[in-house]
């Protein structure tokens, strides 16, 4: 099979607990903490492993939290390369108020990386020879907006299929540049094509537009719980996604982009890798806290995802 790598250049030391309800100003005594490894790549690779393949993930790690990443990584049987980098990396919380069912959500910036830094993580990516490279979430300080835009030049070249799920700036300068697969959502959609939409013709006309102008091979739009849509030069699909109970929508993203490297590396088709995307994103959406999907979720749902053109 293919080899599937992620690249997480700024991963997160996950971390959620519980309380019954939240106030200011008082403190709040949560329940007992639950620890998982995070971050984009990261998580791409976790959900592989929970659906039954394999991938190389490759991350820049510092301090107690990198290790503690590794550690995690290590018992959930996942082929981990860490980058050493000397900032610590950071920390995220998931705060559940048991009262409301409300979920609270906490970021923190990780840190700054040297030029040093993120070119060995450049170098442990390319050294692995990946067939797939999934290069996913935020961009820490220190490293250059055209950074995943130089990697997908590096890979193009190399006969590498760059799927890239990002935001903001740092997708702007990769766009372009060969990148394979990206997975916008709606609102993105509308910011790449420089007009509002509101109807699936639209889509269809804006999506085969974009692509036509080089912005990526192939568009999975996210359309959160109404599924995804595929757009290729030749296919226009909605994959309308199966109605599940809704536990957390943490991890969701990550796991569609897992079922479709997944499915790709495989050799299976694009449609086929589309909709196990789906259904693997569906059954990340039935597990709690930052848990992601699993296998007999994924592949009971596939045949609950449903297609129309």
């Amino acid at each position: 099979m293919p080899k599937v790598v992620t690249l997480t250049m700024n991963p997160a030391l996950d971390v959620a607990s519980s309380i019954n309800s939240v106030a200011p100003e008082i403190k709040l005594r949560c329940g007992p903490p639950r620890f998982h490894p995070g971050g984009g790549g990261i998580n791409v690779s976790r959900a592989i492993r929970f659906l039954g393949g394999v991938s190389s993930a490759v991350y820049a790690a510092g301090g107690h939290t990198g290790a503690m990443i590794t550690q995690l990584l290590a018992r959930e049987g996942i082929d981990y390369h860490p980058v050493p980098i000397a900032g610590i990396t950071r920390e995220s919380f998931v705060v559940y108020e048991d009262s409301t069912s409300l979920q609270y959500r906490f970021t923190l910036p990780g840190p700054e990386l040297s030029a040093e830094e993120w070119i060995a993580c450049l170098e442990a990516v390319f050294n692995l020879s990946p067939a797939y490279l999934v290069a996913s979430g935020s961009l820490p300080a220190g490293l250059p907006l055209e950074f995943y835009g130089e990697i997908t030049r590096y890979a193009r070249q190399h006969d590498i299929r760059v799927i890239l799920d990002t935001a903001g700036d740092a997708l702007n300068h990769a766009l372009g540049k060969g990148v394979y697969l990206i997975k916008p959502n709606l609102r993105e959609l509308e910011l790449f094509a420089g007009e509002k939409i509101s109807d699936e013709a639209q889509i269809k006309t804006a999506g085969r537009r974009l692509i036509a102008e080089g912005l990526a091979e192939v568009i999975v739009l996210s359309l959160g719980a109404r599924g995804a849509v595929l757009i290729t030069r030749e296919d226009y699909l909605h994959f309308h996604a199966p109605v599940v109970p809704i536990r957390s929508k943490v991890g969701a993203g990550d796991s569609m982009v897992g079922g479709i490297v997944k499915a790709l590396a495989e050799g299976r088709s694009l449609p086929d890798a589309a909709r196990f995307g789906v259904a693997s994103g569906s059954a990340a959406v039935m597990t709690p806290g930052t848990q992601l999907c699993r296998r007999d979720d994924a592949y009971r749902l596939f045949d609950a995802v449903t297609v129309t053109s």
